[in-house]
């Protein structure tokens, strides 16, 4: 049964970057040979069950497991627009360095700290001058194109 938007799906992924590392896995076993099951200690590692089309995967994952059925196996590449979105001017943020410090209450600014603006966005510093505080709120992998390597396990 090929799957369709609202049926719930179980698989297993590993997640890489266009180099070949890995940011992101359900199995157990890649994690342990990549090192992300250091770097996440606390993290259960297992097969993952999703409804199709509520936005619980990025939209290239849930677009890409549209039509395939259970045991299939696919690597797909997941572009910018349809992963975590790309980079653009919009998503950074200027302050005037003083007022940015009172706002969040911190004496010391430095460059790759990360916190969360009165709007509730969260973001990187990637700027800290005696002037002005750039805040970058892209997600780490915005502007990346993605690669998965995908199992369908169940489809109901």
């Amino acid at each position: 049964m090929a799957i369709t938007t609202g049926d719930t799906v179980t698989v297993e992924y590993t997640a890489r970057l266009a180099d070949g590392s890995v940011f992101d896995t359900t199995r157990e076993r890649v994690a342990d040979e990549t090192g992300l099951a250091e770097q996440q200690p606390d993290r259960e590692y297992g097969p993952l069950t999703v409804e199709v089309g509520t936005g619980e995967l990025l939209d290239g994952v849930e677009e890409a497991l549209v039509g395939m059925e259970e045991n299939d196996e696919a690597t797909i590449e997941v572009p910018p627009e349809k992963g975590y979105g790309k980079r653009s001017d919009d998503s950074i943020q200027e302050y005037d360095t003083a007022e940015f410090k009172q706002m969040i209450d911190v004496e010391t600014l430095e460059e790759g700290m990360q916190f969360q603006t009165p709007d509730g966005d969260v973001g990187k510093i990637s700027h800290a001058g005696p002037e002005t505080v750039r805040l970058d709120l892209h997600h780490d992998l915005a502007g990346k194109t993605l690669k998965f390597d995908i199992e369908i396990l169940d489809v109901s």
